[in-house]
């Protein structure tokens, strides 16, 4: 589904595992719920899309647009997030363990409660972020 317009769609509890949303629109959408375990959103426009408790395992979102995004409760374990927008996105409790957040863009998000460790943050911007609860061994916690 390369450069698809799927702009605000409903596919709350959609099994989409290993699926192609690379260049998409799917700002809006609501993917609650949804499993995307090792999916393909590569430079996918996400803005402000729903992706509360979405299975997201080894997906690549790598340069994604998820400004606003609200991602609580998602598991996002092995998932590639690099260069990746998410600014103003809620990550409450989302589980990141070993994902790739190189270069990503976390201004003003809240990443209250989410599972770091170990995680790759090298060169990510982390300017007004909210961490209350992080849980992150220091050692694996890489940001530089």
């Amino acid at each position: 589904m390369t450069g698809a317009n799927l702009s605000g769609a409903n596919l709350t509890g959609a099994n989409l595992t290993e699926a192609h949303f690379s260049n998409c629109n799917l700002s809006g959408a609501n993917l609650s719920d949804t499993q995307l375990g090792k999916s393909h959103l590569l430079d996918a426009n996400l803005s402000g899309v729903n992706l509360s408790n979405a299975y997201c395992k080894a997906a690549i979102l790598s340069g994604s647009n998820l400004s606003g995004a609200t991602l609580t409760g998602a598991s996002l374990e092995l998932a590639s997030l690099s260069s990746a927008n998410l600014c103003g996105a809620n990550l409450t409790g989302v589980d990141l363990t070993m994902a790739d957040l190189d270069n990503a863009d976390l201004t003003g998000a809240d990443l209250s409660y989410v599972i770091l460790h170990p995680i790759s943050m090298i060169g990510a911007k982390l300017d007004d972020t909210i961490t209350e609860g992080i849980q992150t061994d220091e050692d694996t916690f890489k940001h530089r």
